[in-house]
This record gives C-alpha cells, structure tokens and sequence, in this order.
C-alpha cells in the first residue's frame, strides 16, 4: 500500500500569511462600514453636543452632553418650546479658538468628531429655546410679568431656572419669514435674541442655521433624561 504525501512545514508556513491577510481584511471592512455608518448618522439623524455655558441651566448645565435630532427642521417641523441648537448667526459668539492638542491629537480629534464618535466642538454653535416662529409677536412683560406670544400670556415655570424672571428687558418683535425668536432658560444669564438685535438677522435666528433639536441629555448618567417638548406651555396660543 503506497504512503500517503506528507504536507511539507513550507505548505502550512505559506497559508498562514493568508490567513492573517484574510483576517486583516474583514477587521479593515468592519472598522470602515462603522466609520460610514456612524458618519451617515450624524449627518442624517443624531449628533452630539456638549453645552459650554449655563444659558439653558437648570434644563441644561455646563458639560452636558446632548443628543440632537437632524430630522427636525429638514423632515419634522419646528416648534414653540423646542430646544434648538444652531449655528451663530453672526456676531453672538466672541471669535472661538479650539484647544489644541497638537498636530496629532487635533487631527484625531477632528476626524473622531466628522464621523460623529466625538460630541460636536460647540465653538461656532448656540443652543436655547424657540419661543415664537415666524410670524410671531412675542412681547413682555405683562402686568403680571410674563411674556406674550401673539397676545396670549404664557407660563413658562416649567422650564426656565427657578428665581428667573421671564425678561429683565422689555420685549416687542414680530418674527420675520424664515427667523426663529429664541432665549435662555436662564434668562439672566443668556445672550439670547433679546440682546442680539444689532447683530446681523436682527437678533432673529435664520431657520436654515438650525442643527436639530435637543432630546435627550445623555452624560453625566446621573443627569440622563429626555427633553420632550413644554406643548401646555403654547397650547393656548394663537396662529399669527
């Protein structure tokens, strides 16, 4: 009976590379199809902020990371009480140096933000609330210091911090087409649409310049809560 061919150590030393080329390959498709999906998120769906200011606290405080919703303005509509994050409109912001972690560290750092890993650099973004929409005619303060929005009084204890008060400046805009009205929870301590008006859109936010809208506050975990709308707030309001 002849003996069988015996496999020589060379065969089993040439597969091996092929083996671990093969392994490398599947690992590099993985990392990328991540990176792609994690990237088309961002852009399409939700992305990461950290709040730097205390404008919005206490609904937000310093260091807080964010998730924001990128359907609403471009698929859901925008609406009074929604948290909006949006870009400067010009002017609100003193000129923004990012930190700088070196040539490797910001290259890193930039890439891990453009596929959404990282939270946003909120260096060139504001955040706070929508109180009227185009068309709009947002006053304050009544005899019994609140805000008016289209001559219906709103209350708006739910969510500014508490021992605010609605507007220690007096309020008289009507909202123009395509421009957000919008303000701090913390009204004291926000540079908002009040304080604005001699900057370029008059203090108004331009509807393009809006990111999405804030819903969930994901970090700290002891902070962890969803930011659903105030509706009751608005119900009463009447369309301009």
């Amino acid at each position: 009976m002849p003996a069988r061919p015996v496999r020589s150590a060379g065969v089993s030393r040439h597969r091996a590379p092929k083996k671990g080329l093969g392994l490398l390959r599947e690992t590099a498709i993985i990392v990328v199809s991540a990176l792609v999906l994690s990237w088309l998120i961002k852009s399409l769906l939700v992305q990461a902020f950290f709040i730097p200011s205390a404008s919005m606290e206490d609904t937000l405080e310093v260091g807080d990371r964010v998730m924001v919703s990128r359907l609403v303005p471009r698929v859901l509509d925008l609406h009074r009480g929604d948290i909006v994050v949006f870009r400067d409109p010009g002017g609100w912001l003193r000129p923004y140096e990012p930190p700088d972690h070196g040539p490797i560290g910001n290259a890193i750092g930039r890439g891990l933000t453009a596929v959404g890993l990282l939270p946003q650099d909120t260096g060139e973004h504001l955040i706070k609330r929508v109180i009227g929409l185009p068309g709009d005619h947002v006053t304050c303060c009544d005899a019994d210091g609140k805000i008016e929005v289209n001559g219906t009084a709103i209350t708006e204890t739910s969510y500014i911090k508490p021992g605010s008060i609605p507007s220690q400046v007096p309020i008289d805009q009507t909202v123009p087409e395509g421009m957000l009205f919008v303000m701090g929870d913390n009204r004291q301590d926000s540079a908002d649409s009040r304080f604005n008006t001699s900057k370029p859109g008059g203090g108004f936010v331009p509807i393009d310049n809006v990111v999405g809208t804030a819903f969930a506050t994901v970090w700290p975990f002891d902070r962890a809560t969803w930011h659903r709308n105030p509706g009751s707030v608005f119900e009463q309001v009447p369309e301009p």
